[in-house]
């Protein structure tokens, strides 16, 4: 027979156990330093720099024809991500990839960190920086208006991110009228959802290629709350795709980027 005071004890170490899990999600958030070097995977809260100016540039091996522009997420710099453009060694595709300004970041207690926009629950219904929002999809747009006028045609250009950058990316392709030629989001969510599910509002690129990829673990954007925004792009964009990827987090891994650099080549032409 098991004692009270041993089931007291488990009772207590599972508390202990969730409180600590909870701690340690929290702190993935911040911008911890995070890289799991045996499988190159990148995490939200990778490493953070205070050169968060000019974007980061991966050049093509000849002449650029496209761009993408990719932006990184909470806590982290454009660095990160750039090396992994890097990698994938594109012919004429130039990789751009920004760094958020700091702000403090509600959900961590106001701890200043490279964000693009407030973030102050995990929910989907927390209430949301849609100012900040915003703010960071005006940047984006003139980062595409650069590159049109350094010669890229608007169909030549892929926005993207992961996690909050993704969010930003989403918002900028189907709630303003800047033209693009292709959408890449990973691990990410539909911010402002309610103005997207809302048959009466205006929606922009609806005929651009769209891929998003996400974790099916992932623990802090579900992947259940991704499919959600997939279903919702799908009711006005019939060209979307969505990859989930059994047992990874919140994070990338070697397929996900094989099949992001086959959706760039696609679309972009890159050959």
């Amino acid at each position: 027979m098991i004692s009270s005071s041993s089931n007291k004890s488990k009772v207590a170490y599972l508390i202990i156990f969730r409180v600590l899990l909870f701690i340690l999600i929290l702190l993935i958030i911040a911008g911890s330093v995070i890289l799991y070097q045996g499988q190159n995977k990148r995490f939200m809260g990778a490493s953070s720099s205070h050169n968060m100016n000019p974007p980061v540039k991966v050049q093509p091996k000849e002449k650029a024809t496209a761009s993408l522009i990719f932006l990184h997420g909470l806590g982290d710099t454009g660095h990160g991500w750039a090396d992994q453009f890097r990698e994938l060694s594109f012919k004429h595709i130039r990789c751009i990839c920004p760094h958020a300004p700091h702000k403090p970041v509600s959900l961590n207690a106001g701890m200043v960190m490279p964000s693009w926009f407030d973030i102050r629950g995990l929910d989907p219904n927390s209430p949301e920086d849609e100012q900040g929002i915003r703010d960071s999809s005006r940047e984006l747009q003139q980062l595409i208006a650069k590159e049109i006028s350094d010669g890229i045609p608007a169909e030549k250009i892929v926005i993207g991110g992961f996690s909050q950058g993704g969010a930003v990316a989403l918002y900028t392709a189907f709630g303003t009228d800047t033209k693009i030629g292709g959408v890449l989001a990973l691990s990410t969510w539909m911010p402002m959802n309610k103005y997207f599910t809302n048959d009466s509002n205006t929606k922009y690129n609806t005929r651009v290629p769209v891929l998003q990829c996400h974790g099916t673990s992932d623990p802090l954007v579900s992947h259940r709350w991704g499919h959600a925004t997939h279903e919702i792009i799908k009711t006005f964009n019939p060209a979307a795709q969505f990859k989930p990827y059994n047992h990874l987090g919140h994070s990338s891994n070697h397929q996900e980027m094989e099949d992001v650099k086959a959706f760039l080549q696609e679309v972009l032409k890159d050959s």
